[in-house]
């Protein structure tokens, strides 16, 4: 196995008992850059020099016994809208055309304190507003979508030309391509993680979050991003929390929700039958397995849209009216129907979502997390812009990739994104689980101990043929 095949807890283990050294693991996953970027496009910037820079710098102060934790020393990858100090933000926009950050976003700020070594910049669908990330391949068919907009960071992650990345969330941007790059996407719970410094798409539904191999990974992730900062105004004060899951796989008394409705509907055979047998594996290890009908779903779509248009044509409201030449199309058309609704629209969504959050607390009560596909369909190829169900129902592929993840954002729970399996084609099926606000812990527990039934190849992004 080769440094860049590492999970993100194997090499710092092996960092930490010097086995490993921090230039090893950069030059390994540099050298694997080389090799796969030209096919797959997941990085915007590359700074070679500066990610060998950093693991000297970290390789030295481990040597001095100054190891900071499991991520000293460890290459990532971070979504081009996470500022970073004297680096191009570019939000994959020629609007942002020679933008360069003044200082560090939280995020980029603390994992720098754990030690991690940026590599790069990855793509994101413009400004994140979209489920497709075009300019990049997917990993395991390079004819496919990667998903979006964190497409550049699954994609790196999946291929092993990160170690991990950071990706943003506004309606399944984290998870949708965790799901179909075979990787683990983990949208934490609204305001856990702080976005300051992080470019917006929706104030409101907009998150911060791991891509990693594992959800044992997603947890070391996490527990370095996890914090209060006054300067995200909806940044919580959460009691602190101890994420990294152990190696108890006993899940008895667990009461996993199975969806009757929505998550189900609209689904590839294929996909459902892969999250299906992994739920059936989580009962195996004794969860109780609960049917449950999900609330106010006609409303699902209608909610997410009223309040992602105009909270996101309200911050490009500038730039749109200057510039709307430099915007792709699909984006500048997106935010210019944002113009045309009204408060009255907005007021409804934000009412819907507050019924919609009452709703899923009441279903939490009952269960104690949901269990369901991530998206509906793997990887279309590129291009494809819509989807025909058995039934003859057309719809469009963005919205078929957001419809499972958006409950997620519009009530702030968190949810993870695993991966299951692959369909006849080789392509990876994700599974989420969605639980109550702060759940994070459970849901990782729950990730892992699903991993753990599964066989070595549960890691099979490592392989990506990329």
């Amino acid at each position: 196995m080769q440094p860049y095949e590492l999970t993100l807890a194997a090499a710092a283990d092996a960092i930490e008992a010097r086995r490993l050294s921090p230039v090893e693991l950069a030059d390994s996953v540099l050298e694997r850059i080389e090799q796969v970027e030209p096919r797959l496009r997941a990085y915007v910037t590359v700074d070679a020099e500066g990610a060998r820079r950093a693991a000297r710098r970290a390789e030295n102060d481990i040597a001095a016994g100054r190891h900071r934790g499991p991520l000293h020393g460890i290459p990532m990858g971070l979504k081009d809208l996470i500022d970073v100090a004297g680096a191009t933000t570019s939000a994959s926009s020629r609007v942002r055309s020679g933008h360069r950050a003044q200082t560090d976003s939280t995020v980029a700020a603390r994992l720098s304190a754990a030690g991690a070594v940026l590599l790069g910049k990855t793509h994101t669908h413009e400004f994140a507003y979209g489920l497709t990330t075009p300019q990049t391949h997917n990993a395991w068919d390079p004819g496919r979508v990667a998903g979006g907009s964190s497409g550049g960071s699954a994609v790196a992650v999946a291929a092993g030309a990160a170690t991990f990345a950071l990706g943003t969330d506004t309606g399944g941007s984290i998870r949708v391509p965790a799901a179909l790059n075979g990787v683990v996407g983990l949208k934490p719970t609204y305001g856990l993680v702080p976005r300051h410094g992080v470019t917006s798409l929706s104030w409101s539904l907009d998150h911060v979050g791991p891509i990693t191999r594992t959800t044992e990974d997603a947890a070391l992730v996490l527990a370095a991003l996890a914090g209060h900062d006054p300067r995200d105004p909806a940044s919580l004060t959460a009691p602190p929390a101890h994420y990294r899951p152990g190696p108890d796989t006993d899940l008895t008394g667990l009461r996993i929700g199975v969806p009757r409705t929505y998550y189900f509907d609209h689904v590839d055979p294929e996909v459902a039958a892969a999250v299906r047998s992994a739920i059936d594996r989580l009962q195996a290890l004794g969860a109780r397995l609960v049917d449950v009908e999900i609330p106010m779903t006609r409303y699902i779509q209608a909610t997410q849209w009223g309040l992602m248009v105009p909270e996101a044509t309200a911050y490009h409201e500038s730039s749109l009216r200057t510039v709307p030449e430099l915007y792709q199309a699909d984006v500048r058309i997106l935010l210019e129907a944002g113009e045309l609704m009204s408060a009255g629209d907005y007021l409804r969504a934000q009412r819907s979502r507050t019924l919609m959050r009452q709703e899923w607390a009441r279903l939490l009560r009952e269960v104690d997390l949901i269990a369901a596909p991530t998206v509906p369909m793997t990887a279309v190829p590129a291009g494809q812009e819509t989807v025909t169900w058995a039934d003859g129902t057309v719809e469009g592929v963005s919205d078929a990739y957001v419809r499972l993840s958006a409950p997620a954002n519009i009530t702030g729970l968190p949810s993870l994104s695993v991966p299951v399996g692959h369909d006849t084609a080789g392509l990876p099926i994700g599974m989420q689980l969605v639980g109550p606000p702060l759940g994070e812990s459970l849901l990782l527990r729950v990730g892992h101990a699903g991993e753990q039934t599964r066989s070595a190849g549960h890691l099979a992004a490592r392989a990506a043929p990329c």
